[in-house]
């Protein structure tokens, strides 16, 4: 695979060629196989246009379904196959159910079950990826664990049990989990308050209330994935409000999720609410640095196990990752693929300027944060020299590699020319930066106390680290 350096080419490099049943055996290895079964397999290639693709599903609830939970691995598997991909579209296109199948014909032979059975069969499946053993803890869900851990180790513990969050928190992991944990002795129903509602409207429509109603209560334990979307369904809220009850009293445990507490629920019942406070409560804030990088770690280390043959993704560019990116914990995975399909369609792993690109959309950093006048002053800090000394003529040993360290710090972590850089180091002509570049990059190739320098010193610039000065 060839190398590519330069920011153009990474600009306009085309991956080989997207191939459709390559593509689908790649979502099967990277997001398994039940999920593939499940959704995934009901996705089919329409057409690929110059910077999107676009696809058929059967119906408007799995195009939600799948765009709301799997559409940025999707989009990130595409991307190995074509890089220029920067979006999704779904096309509904219904199936001709005219002509059933020996299969079909054969199955409504053996069991004439309702279809409220069917699409529980369909949509309830307990994802075995999503388990305790892989919920990465921190303080920011420690208490959502726990509670989580408590319930599915004895029932009704915490009834009900309500996990708020924002999104890609770990909410759904959670709620997995405990069914996966719960579902080898107990009937357990796990489903989306979106799916909840979508049941309800259909058996309203085909006058099957009793069969609905039977179908919901009789679980042991009920879990609900964002809750808040009942919000305004008046008939929908009594239903679920009568459900809740019934449970409760049969001693089934419920588990709900949801994107803010209780009492900021709007349009919901003010009896709902007090059902949900009147259980135990818990919240999954926004990862700190610490639960950050313990995320970026194990992400890492599974993605270097898949792609064993590729380069490793380095602890300076995961310290960077979890660093700048603060808000969830789909982005931090998100990022973490990136730089690994990176990797492999480059064969070669990014540097930090490469890195600031690749993840522009996700970063917060401002594009004036890191100047040539704030690398100055940290490096002439670092080697105890004042400014003056850096830009002066004078070719003494000691002000010669602070300021060729200065140049090659410019070049990897800023955007600025050749002669943009010389004219900040007292008019050096672009020879010479590209010389003490160069030089810079000999030294560490021989010299660890070289590298241990430069990593210092761009954690100081890059994350305003000053733990690392000497």
């Amino acid at each position: 695979m060839n190398k590519l350096t330069n920011n153009k080419d990474i600009e306009n490099f085309k991956p080989k060629n997207f191939e459709w049943r390559l593509f689908q055996a790649d979502m099967r290895n990277k997001l398994g196989s039940e999920v593939y079964e499940s959704w995934l397999k009901k996705i089919s290639f329409i057409e690929e246009f110059n910077n999107y693709i676009l696809f058929s599903v059967p119906t408007r609830f799995i195009r939600d379904w799948i765009t709301s939970r799997y559409l940025d691995q999707i989009l990130q598997i595409i991307k190995t196959y074509k890089k220029d991909i920067i979006r999704i579209e779904f096309r509904i296109v219904e199936p001709d159910h005219s002509v059933k199948t020996n299969d079909e014909l054969e199955g409504n032979l053996k069991e004439n079950v309702s279809f409220i059975k069917d699409s529980y069969l369909q949509y309830n499946r307990i994802d075995p990826n999503k388990r305790f053993d892989n919920f990465i803890t921190g303080s920011s869900n420690k208490l959502a664990y726990e509670a989580s851990l408590k319930v599915s180790e004895n029932i009704s513990h915490y009834n009900p049990l309500y996990i708020y969050g924002g999104v890609g928190m770990g909410k759904t992991h959670l709620l997995n989990s405990i069914g996966y944990q719960l579902k080898k002795n107990n009937k357990v129903m796990f489903i989306s308050a979106e799916r909840f509602m979508y049941q309800f409207i259909k058996s309203i429509k085909s006058n099957d209330m009793v069969k609905f109603k039977e179908f919901f209560r009789n679980t042991d334990i009920l879990l609900i994935d964002d809750i808040q979307f009942i919000s305004g369904k008046e008939a929908m809220q009594e239903e679920f409000f009568h459900t809740f009850n019934a449970l409760m009293d049969k001693g089934s445990q419920i588990i709900v999720s949801a994107d803010r507490p209780p009492n900021k629920l709007s349009r919901i019942q003010e009896r709902i609410k007090s059902r949900f406070s009147g259980g135990l409560v818990v919240d999954i804030q926004k990862p700190d640095i610490e639960l950050r990088k313990k995320i970026v770690q194990k992400k890492t280390e599974e993605l270097n196990s898949i792609y064993s043959d590729q380069l490793q993704i380095s602890k300076d560019i995961q310290d960077f990752i979890s660093t700048e990116i603060k808000g969830s914990i789909r982005e931090l995975v998100g990022a973490i693929n990136r730089v690994v399909s990176f990797s492999r369609i480059y064969d070669k792993v990014p540097n930090l300027y490469e890195i600031k690109v690749v993840l522009k959309d996700l970063l917060n950093l401002s594009e004036n944060r890191v100047t040539i006048d704030l690398i100055q002053t940290v490096v002439c800090k670092f080697f105890k020299i004042s400014k003056n000394e850096m830009l002066s003529s004078r070719r003494s040993r000691y002000l010669v590699r602070p300021r060729q360290t200065a140049i090659y710090l410019t070049k990897i972590l800023t955007s600025k020319s050749l002669p943009e850089i010389g004219r900040e180091f007292s008019n050096r002509d672009h020879t010479t930066i590209i010389h003490s570049v160069k030089t810079i990059e000999k030294i560490k190739e021989k010299d660890p106390e070289m590298v241990d320098n430069i990593n210092k010193l761009k954690n100081q610039i890059l994350y305003n680290n000053k733990d690392n000065e000497i």
